[in-house]
């Protein structure tokens, strides 16, 4: 099954506290090497400072405002930026605006919860 539908796939907050959607993933959808999700983040939060040891993450801002932490970088995140995040880079992103933060989340090797490190208490 290589396709999915919004409305039936189920969310789930992830080990960083981002609420995310799989739209596609190899463990329920058959695709191999990658997987997408939707990450959104509420008015006024923000996902914990971590990182990916194997996977590298590219990020696609589909709705609010936010800033984000990439490696010692700090800036603002808004519709239309895409944004790549190399495995071992410690990141976060906090929703500065006033409404939900929504992030289109490609992964390659797909997202696991093993994979990720937190880096914050």
């Amino acid at each position: 099954m290589h396709k999915s539908r919004y409305a039936s796939v189920k969310s789930f907050t992830t080990k960083d506290g981002s609420i995310i959607r799989e739209l596609m993933h190899p463990n329920v959808h058959g695709n191999v090497n990658q997987s997408l999700a939707e990450a959104i983040v509420a008015v006024g939060k923000g996902t914990r400072l971590h990182k990916h040891h194997r996977s590298e993450e590219i990020y696609h801002v589909t709705a609010g405002e936010g800033r984000m932490v990439r490696g010692n970088e700090i800036f603002a995140i808004n519709p239309g930026d895409t944004i790549c995040i190399l495995p071992g880079t410690p990141h976060r992103v906090d929703n500065t605006g006033a409404t939900e933060l929504k992030i289109l989340c490609c992964c390659s090797p797909p997202y696991s919860h093993d994979d990720t490190e937190l880096l914050d208490k």
